[in-house]
């Protein structure tokens, strides 16, 4: 009598269906949450992050040519020195945008003061520990931010220490970055 042999599985038989396990977990997902992801939206789905490219290096001068005013340039704003295209917020960073003030330049301090109209400068000199915390949450905000990313870094020129520090701010409006 002939002796039954075990199946045997094949690498082609267990790709086809990890395969099938892939596609039917997107497509459930796409389904139920109208994405591909199940609804996770970070930095690991934007897309823009995975295009290799130089990193910018800008001067104060040309980082305010990118402040939203022309269609067709890309609208960046800055964090202690980070820079990040906020292009796909165009109606938030856009001319006339309740935050446009901060499209074009490092305004560090007023993302921690609130202060808009007299603190949208990149000196942190005389921020307390928390507002210092606060700066780097920002940042950590727009570099894991679903629609934005890091392009590069702005040059400033070294603050003269003999310059008095901004002074505190009457009309803060609170600003908290979203978790």
């Amino acid at each position: 009598m002939a002796e039954k042999q075990a199946p045997t599985i094949r690498l082609k038989d267990v790709l086809v269906g990890l395969l099938i396990a892939i596609a039917w977990c997107l497509a459930t997902s796409y389904v139920i949450t109208e994405t591909w992801t199940w609804g996770y939206r970070g930095k690991y789905t934007n897309w823009r992050r995975y295009i290799p490219r130089k990193e910018l290096v800008l001067t104060e001068e040309q980082l305010s040519l990118y402040d939203g005013t022309v269609p067709h340039k890309p609208t960046y704003i800055a964090i202690d020195g980070d820079v990040f295209d906020v292009s796909q917020g165009r109606s938030f960073y856009g001319p006339g945008a309740g935050y446009h003030h901060f499209a074009g330049r490092d305004a560090a301090r007023a993302y921690v003061t609130g202060c808009f109209q007299t603190h949208l400068t990149h000196d942190l000199r005389g921020l307390s520990d928390d507002e210092l915390e606060g700066v780097r949450r920002w940042k950590d905000f727009y570099g894991n931010h679903h629609k934005y990313f890091r392009v590069g870094k702005v040059l400033h020129p070294p603050i003269n220490p003999s310059t008095p520090i901004p002074p505190p701010c009457q009309q803060a409006i609170p600003q908290k970055p979203s978790s």
